[in-house]
């Protein structure tokens, strides 16, 4: 199965209305280039905000964004990466979890409307998954698959590979990278009043 090109306009807008119905708002996008300003009017002045690593935000622009200062929030993971001592780090960033905004990407979008999100460390499917009140998703059509079992199947086959190599070329051969935890999300409870939302790009972005 092609995981790489993005779904066409049917199945574009068939997962769309599948989202919807499970929780999840929807803003649609044409091109990666008209993101950054959507996602900047989703957070208020003032708000924490943590991210998830991600190559699709990296790629929208929005985390040359945070680390420029030039925006109105207060970047919980600058204060992270400037904190030396590990236990403190670490400390920083659990508390980080309960961000008023918890921002990523994630691996695979079924045409049913279901989500998967890999992680080595489990580090920001807390948030995804319950401790955070605002997450925001960024996402290519490429993620968009027919089934939940054909999202595993790009976590393991696609995903994974790309992401291991990167690790690699960035850090070392030692490097690498591995699954840890996936988070399969099937649907969001009403009664727990947390806005989540997925910002979805008609085009390719991130992998």
């Amino acid at each position: 199965m092609d995981y790489s090109s993005p779904a066409d306009n049917e199945k574009f807008e068939r997962t769309a209305k599948a989202l919807e119905s499970r929780g999840v708002t929807v803003i649609t996008a044409d091109t990666k280039e008209s993101v950054l300003p959507l996602l900047m009017n989703l957070i208020p002045e003032g708000a924490t905000v943590m991210t998830g690593a991600s190559l699709t935000l990296e790629q929208i622009g929005f985390v040359a964004l945070l680390k420029s200062g030039n925006h109105r929030w207060h970047n919980l993971k600058a204060e992270i990466v400037a904190e030396k001592d590990p236990a403190r780090q670490s400390l920083l960033r659990k508390q980080a979890t309960l961000a008023d905004y918890f921002l990523g990407s994630v691996h695979a979008i079924a045409e049913t409307g279901e989500i998967l999100v890999a992680s080595a460390t489990g580090s920001q499917l807390a948030p995804y998954a319950y401790s955070c009140s605002h997450v925001i998703w960024v996402a290519g059509a490429q993620k968009i698959v027919p089934s939940v079992e054909d999202g595993f199947r790009r976590i393991r086959e696609y995903v994974l590979p790309h992401e291991d190599q990167r690790m690699k070329k960035n850090f070392g051969p030692g490097a690498g990278s591995f699954i840890g935890k996936i988070l399969l999300f099937e649907r969001e409870a009403p009664y727990l009043h947390r806005s989540l939302t997925l910002l979805l790009i008609r085009q390719i972005v991130g992998d």
